[in-house]
């Protein structure tokens, strides 16, 4: 049987930690900003974790 590979377009967007966490980016900045309030655009900016109930699945994707 061939080793499992990890996703493409999930290597792409995240990264493990060192503690084992799974950083992610925010959705929503990348065009038609000019509706968007300036508040609202710098706080997307920042980088976040993925949310405890979809880091088992993330890990499957990511470690495979």
């Amino acid at each position: 049987m061939p080793k499992m590979k990890t996703k493409s377009s999930a290597k792409k967007r995240f990264t493990i930690t060192g503690s084992g966490a799974i950083k992610r980016k925010h959705a929503y900045k990348s065009h038609i900003l000019t509706k968007k309030a300036k508040k609202r655009k710098r706080n997307l900016t920042h980088v976040t974790l993925v949310d405890k109930a979809d880091v088992k699945r993330m890990k499957l994707i990511l470690v495979a």
